[in-house]
């Protein structure tokens, strides 16, 4: 495909997306109509929408509208990319550009347009981010870094590192957790790699592998809202542990087992309905559903799709999961909390709601993790009975 091509299919998907499919949804639709189009074609065009998703203010700003054509005139135009080249009509190419389209304003001076967020969020971003609101809110218009974690179980972090350069994939050490590396050259390699089928790596921010390392060792632990398992796949890097593993939606653990038996862990799912049968837990995490605010880079269109209605369902939510996970704690057991967000409705005021509501417990560690090359913006807090 040419690069004129690309555009048209990134404006074509987008128009999908308008008309209420997921971003995900949109671009395997688009490729499987589109046989024709090889890996470094659905590449260029899948950058091309999640630039559009993770940038749509300043966008729409340029390109002077809504509509997917404008989005992309306006997001090339923000890239200094070659317009009259990729829109000469040619082949598969869009048609030139009208001259009221190279009509194109100035530099906005809109925070919200500047931020690429929603007007309502910008002073939720400032009140909980203070002077970093700047940095973060810029951090999400950008493609986020590619971190794994490596299996401590099974080999080291320097092992795993030439077994995934072998395969052409190069990485660097990570700050944030013992077990994390960011990928610096052949990410989309990584699955094909012998380190990943071999169950000596995992695709995981390397923010949510430090939520979990902050945990204590050994014991039987609850990852309560497991999702796909991620972190308690990374708790079972411990093998005093036992790790159990509970959704209200089991189909979300789908490929836990395989995950589980690639990595030569055993991990326990539970459903809602025993959860109470269960013996006490020593430790129950909470990765609890977010707004995941930390991660828009990663799922832009979740920052347009987020209202504050939303938001304020999600809050209840997460107050109504850690009562409940509260019950599945043992006696001197340990309760943790984690949100991908970096609103303070989410994560520090959560954390108190708790505290109101339940005093006979306290709060004896909370960290935030700040959204930039090394991980994703993340919270944590976790929480023990008080001693009477």
């Amino acid at each position: 495909m040419t690069p004129g091509a690309r555009v048209a299919g990134a404006i074509e998907i987008l128009g999908d997306i308008a008309g209420g499919l997921a971003a995900e949804q949109a671009l395997t639709r688009w490729a499987r109509k589109r046989r024709f189009a090889g890996s470094k074609d659905r590449a260029a065009i899948r950058d091309h929408v999640f630039d559009v998703l993770r940038c749509r203010a300043i966008a729409a700003h340029y390109g002077q509208g809504e509509d997917p054509r404008a989005l992309m005139i306006g997001l090339l135009y923000f890239q200094d990319a070659p317009l009259d080249a990729l829109f000469d009509g040619a082949g598969h190419a869009p048609e030139p550009l009208t001259e009221a389209e190279r009509d194109f304003p100035a530099e906005p001076t809109d925070k919200s347009v500047l931020f690429n967020l929603p007007d309502w969020l910008v002073a939720r971003f400032e009140a909980a981010l203070g002077d970093d609101a700047v940095t973060t809110a810029m951090a999400l218009q950008h493609q986020a870094p590619v971190f794994l974690r490596v299996n401590l179980a099974v080999t080291t972090r320097q092992d795993a590192q030439t077994s995934l350069r072998a395969d052409g994939v190069e990485t660097a050490l990570n700050p944030l957790a013992e077990a994390a590396l960011v990928v610096t050259e052949g990410a989309r390699k990584i699955r094909q790699s012998r380190a990943f089928l071999g169950g000596e790596v995992e695709l995981q921010d390397a923010a949510s592998q430090a939520v979990a390392a902050m945990l204590p060792a050994g014991g039987r632990v609850l990852d309560y809202c497991a999702g796909g398992g991620g972190k308690a796949l990374a708790l079972a890097m411990d093998r005093s542990r036992q790790v159990f593993a509970h959704d209200i939606d089991p189909k979300r653990m789908a490929d836990l087992p395989v995950r589980a038996e690639r990595a030569g862990a055993r991990i326990v799912q539970i459903a809602t309905a025993d959860l109470m049968q269960e013996p006490p837990f020593d430790v129950v995490l909470c990765d609890a559903p977010c707004s995941g605010s930390g991660a828009w880079r990663r799922a832009a269109e979740g920052k347009w799709l987020l209202t504050p209605e939303r938001l304020d369902e999600l809050t209840a939510l997460q107050d109504k999961i850690l009562s409940q996970a509260a019950e599945c704690v043992a006696e001197n057991g340990m309760l943790a909390y984690a949100t991908c967000s970096v609103l303070e409705e989410e994560n520090e005021a959560r954390a108190e709601a708790f505290l109101t509501r339940h005093p006979d417990w306290q709060m004896v560690a909370s960290r935030r993790f700040d959204l930039g090359p090394d991980g994703d913006g993340f919270f944590t807090a976790h929480f023990q009975r008080a001693i009477q």
